[in-house]
């Protein structure tokens, strides 16, 4: 069927997505969340069809952008249109939502019609969901790694060892990666450090280095500035080190599910070539893991998969009832981090637990007493220097001052209406406040405590300043506010957390940031 080409204007998600005239759709044979391939001049594209009895008329046919641009079509440009078969990544789906465990063939054809846009969303949410309810054992993970990484692309690094660490996230303010990767690099080490920005909470590791430097760069720019200055603090999303899980991520979030955790991280680590890795994994009431015991079984794991794929894993179970250091926020945390690598009077937790990680990779890779050696590299300057190499070789101010960093100047104090000590910071109350404030869009907006568990406290005295870089978000953040319980404060810890009165609906917070 011939048709002439309309622009929507739509990005659709990022997805390759047409709306045909419902008549049309018809007499091709084709119904809605079906596929059609759409072709001009030998250039053949496979999209998923919506239909449309009125804003499409016949003989025509919608394109959102990526299949506009990546046909080249024009306004009016006629092509050809005809049903696309079914992929047999379907029939593989299916097996999984039946319980099956799937091979390795099977998993690597789901994942690059996924990646080459074959499946449409309802498909995919329902692999996604398949492995949520069903689980995923070791082989599965560490054939979704492979496949995850086969339809990606991939950095070969000269020298070694190559090290790298990630954080399985769910604690606001954790800035470690932007002192670990310095503290690294200035031992002699290579750490290609890909991260991701904010999906749930108030600041990604990308948001907060781009505060300081540029980091959407390509792979080839990402290798160059390991070569230059031993490390990186880029965002994984410009590199396409595993294109699938960005597609993943989308149908995990709003379904508050991350099936995907242990191939994700472990694929990405591969794609740069690591051989060593640390994993943190924040362990307490309010983060992601709740318990020691839950902490180093996920930590087994992914030193299973790691094995397997070639790499050294070692787990890290850190404190994570708290956030990590006082601010929290793009502008706030990056403002912080670069105080902590200048030695300024500051949280010592920042410190203590970059130091602590840095040293896990510094035995690693063969140093003695790494923990010392990382403090060692922090107190004589030598990791600030190393930060501002990174900052120079990725295209940011190497001068930069944690003062030259700009915050919102809408803010807003809470005070304490009792005296006592406080008893307990509720992390993803905290986090959802900071990004009714405007985070992680808004650099500036965030939240800067004033006391931390265990502190005294006096009637009146402040507990935490809200920032925003806009008015109404302050408000909003305000208006928040008021139906949350954000911290504790008392005498001793209260027995009666809280009265159920009424049927509960079970909600958890969820957190999700790779």
């Amino acid at each position: 069927m011939k048709l002439k080409t309309i622009f929507l204007g739509l990005e659709a998600g990022g997805r390759s997505v047409v709306i045909m005239n419902g008549d049309d759709a018809e007499r091709l044979g084709v119904l809605a969340l079906g596929r059609v391939t759409v072709r001009l001049d030998g250039i053949v594209k496979t999209a998923i069809v919506n239909t449309s009895t009125e804003m499409i008329e016949p003989g025509r046919i919608g394109v959102c952008k990526r299949v506009w641009e990546g046909l080249g079509l024009a306004d009016g440009s006629e092509v050809e249109v005809e049903v696309a078969p079914f992929p047999d990544s379907i029939y593989f789906i299916r097996n999984k939502l039946d319980g099956r465990k799937l091979a390795f063939d099977e998993v690597l054809e789901i994942v690059e019609d996924t990646v080459a846009e074959r499946l449409s969303d309802v498909e995919i949410t329902a692999f996604v969901t398949a492995l949520h309810s069903f689980g995923l054992d070791l082989d599965e993970a560490t054939n979704l790694s492979l496949a995850m990484i086969k339809t990606g692309r991939t950095m070969k690094l000269d020298g070694g060892p190559i090290v790298d660490k990630h954080s399985i996230g769910g604690v606001p303010g954790d800035k470690t990666t932007l002192l670990v990767v310095p503290l690294v690099a200035a031992a002699g080490l290579l750490i290609p450090k890909s991260s991701s920005r904010a999906i749930t909470s108030p600041a990604g590791t990308a948001d907060r280095a781009e505060v300081l430097m540029p980091v959407g760069l390509d792979l080839e720019e990402m290798r160059s500035v390991v070569e230059e200055a031993g490390g990186c603090i880029v965002w994984g999303g410009s590199v396409h080190l595993a294109p699938a899980d960005d597609i993943f991520v989308r149908v995990e979030y709003p379904l508050s599910i991350d099936p995907l955790l242990l191939p994700s991280i472990i694929s990405k680590k591969r794609a740069v070539g690591a051989d060593l890795l640390v994993v943190d994994i924040p362990t307490g009431r309010g983060a992601k893991v709740k318990t020691i015991g839950e902490a180093n079984l996920l930590a087994k794991d992914f030193m299973e998969i790691g094995s397997r794929l070639g790499i050294r894993v070692q787990g890290a179970v850190t404190y994570g009832e708290q956030p990590i250091g006082r601010a929290i926020g793009p502008a706030l945390e990056a403002k912080e981090a670069m105080e902590v690598l200048m030695n300024r009077p500051g949280p010592r937790d920042v410190a203590e637990k970059a130091t602590a990680i840095a040293g896990i990779l510094l035995e690693m890779a063969g140093r003695e007493d790494g923990k010392a050696l990382a403090e060692e590299l922090l107190r004589s300057g030598k990791a600030e220097q190393k930060m501002r190499e990174i900052i120079e070789a990725q295209g940011g101010d190497p001068e930069v001052l944690p003062e030259d960093i700009a915050v919102g100047d809408h803010k807003f104090t809470v005070r304490s209406d009792r005296s006592g000590h406080l008893l307990w910071i509720n992390n993803s109350s905290i986090a959802e406040v900071a990004r009714f404030a405007g985070c992680p869009k808004d650099e500036g907006a965030g939240i800067l405590l004033a006391r931390k568990i265990g502190d005294a406290v006096e009637e009146g005295d402040p507990l935490f300043t809200i920032f925003a870089e806009r008015g109404n978000n302050l408000q909003r953040a305000l208006d928040r506010l008021e139906g949350l319980r954000v911290v504790g404060v008392g005498d001793g810890m209260e027995m009666l957390i809280h009265e159920v009165k009424e049927r509960p609906v079970a909600k958890r917070s969820f957190t999700l940031d790779r």
